[in-house]
Parts: C-alpha cells; sequence; structure tokens
C-alpha cells in the first residue's frame, strides 16, 4: 500500500480538516464533475468554456450524429478541447479507447460545419442543462471572454481553429 500526502482544508476560525480521496461512483458522475469544474482538466491555468456534454457527432457530409462525445468546450483562444470520460472501472483496452477518440476527433473535423460551437453553444444554454446559475448565452460568453471581446471573432477563430485540425484531445 502506498503512503499518501495528507491534503488540508485551512477553515476560517484556522482549523484544518484533513481531505480524504474519492472517486467518483460512475462515469456520469465524473462526467458531471468535468462539465461543472473544467479546471480539473484545463492543466495550465487554461479557463475552459463548455459548448455542450454528449455534442453529436456525424459520420459523413450532411448526414445525421452517429456517436457523441461527452463534452465539447472551447478555450479563450478559440481551441476546441474534445473530451472523452472513462471511468477506472472501465475493461475496454486504452488502445481501443484512444482510438475512439481519434475516430470522433477526425470525424467532428472533417463533418462539423462551420457555426456548430456557436449553436450548439446557445442551445445548450437555453436547454437549462448547464448548471450554472446563469444560462444566458450572451452573457456567459462576455464573462469568458471579456467586454472588449467580439463574440462574431471568437466564434470564426473557432471555426478556423476546427477546419485546421488544431483541437486538443483530453
Amino acid at each position: 500500500m502506498t503512503e499518501r500526502t495528507p491534503f488540508f482544508l485551512v477553515n476560517q476560525d484556522a482549523t484544518l480538516v484533513e481531505l480524504q480521496p474519492s472517486a467518483p461512483i460512475n462515469e456520469d458522475e465524473l462526467q458531471e464533475l468535468i462539465a461543472r469544474y473544467p479546471g480539473l482538466i484545463s492543466g495550465s491555468g487554461s479557463t475552459l468554456l463548455l459548448i455542450q456534454r454528449e455534442h453529436g457527432i456525424p459520420d459523413g457530409e450532411g448526414s445525421p450524429d452517429r456517436w457523441s462525445i461527452d463534452h465539447v468546450f472551447v478555450t479563450r483562444d478559440g481551441i476546441p478541447v474534445l473530451v472523452e470520460v472513462k471511468h477506472s472501472g472501465d475493461t475496454r483496452p486504452r488502445r481501443e479507447v484512444v482510438a475512439q477518440m481519434l475516430d470522433y476527433a477526425a470525424n467532428g473535423v472533417a463533418y462539423w460545419p462551420s457555426g456548430t460551437f456557436a449553436v450548439r453553444f446557445e442551445s445548450y444554454c437555453r436547454s437549462g442543462k448547464r448548471n450554472d446559475r446563469n444560462s444566458d448565452p450572451s452573457e456567459l460568453l462576455a464573462s469568458f471572454l471579456g467586454p472588449e471581446a467580439d463574440p462574431a471573432a471568437f466564434w470564426s477563430l473557432v471555426d478556423t481553429n476546427l477546419q485546421a485540425g488544431n483541437v486538443s484531445l483530453v
């Protein structure tokens, strides 16, 4: 058994509470945590904007969605971040899971039309499935980008990155 370094939370009254490690119960719970707290996966302090959970992916030009990826985020630099979550109990070989992710990315890059992320973001915000207090897409985007940013230029940058295959896979 490996020994772990304990983590503590310092309360306002300067008392300590030792935090105990725990894992999500299932894959859906893990997905929900990532959707609520994208900092869990962002690394390097990069901020992520959730576009949609269970974002559909077609397998041909003009085809209906065949698969769905667990999360689609974008960075402030307009780089799409595709996230596929697997619980540690998933018994499939890692190669199969990596191949699945590569299939999703290749088909998304090839067949998501321009404007997909902007439309899906707005639709997802209005669906009530986001767990934000605020679900107004314009306000969420302005908060994410900053008051001086141009939303149309941002979505254009997202489309440019997507069409160039400039995406991150997690």
